[in-house]
């Protein structure tokens, strides 16, 4: 009598790394978004240093809109919609940045470095996305 048995696929450490990398960028952006909902004084100052003004409805949205697209993000079937989301948004706060002449590489680049830790954890986690894209050395 034979038994045919289906193994889970082992973890390899490049997925793990990109888990990592995917855990630490889901963390932080639910952070930034969970501040946006409460109306600190810190948060509408900046805002207001940004040209934004210090509007509670645009601080709010903006936090729902950060942990909506991070969960799309960190839910398997809908990472890439939700990396997608968050590449528009990472990109309109280093235009923002930009526009108010802010520090280079602490403060404008800073949503490169996020995108990159985005995308990069999103393809090594996703053996798909690894076919789908493959990197050759």
């Amino acid at each position: 009598m034979t038994i045919i048995t289906e193994t889970a696929p082992v973890a390899t450490p490049t997925r793990w790394v990109g888990r990592i990398l995917s855990g630490l960028v889901i963390l932080f952006l639910l952070f930034d978004g969970a501040i946006k909902l409460v109306p600190w004084p810190v948060v509408t100052e900046t805002m207001d240093r940004m040209g934004y003004g210090s509007s509670d409805t645009l601080m709010r949205s903006l936090g729902a809109i950060t942990i909506i697209c991070t969960m799309l993000y960190a839910i398997p079937p809908t990472s890439i919609l939700g990396a997608i989301l968050l590449t528009g948004y990472l990109g309109s706060a280093i235009a923002s940045h930009v526009r108010i002449d802010s520090p280079l590489f602490t403060h404008t680049l800073f949503g490169l470095y996020l995108g990159l830790m985005l995308w990069g954890g999103l393809w090594l986690r996703d053996r798909n996305l690894q076919r789908l894209i493959p990197f050759r050395r």
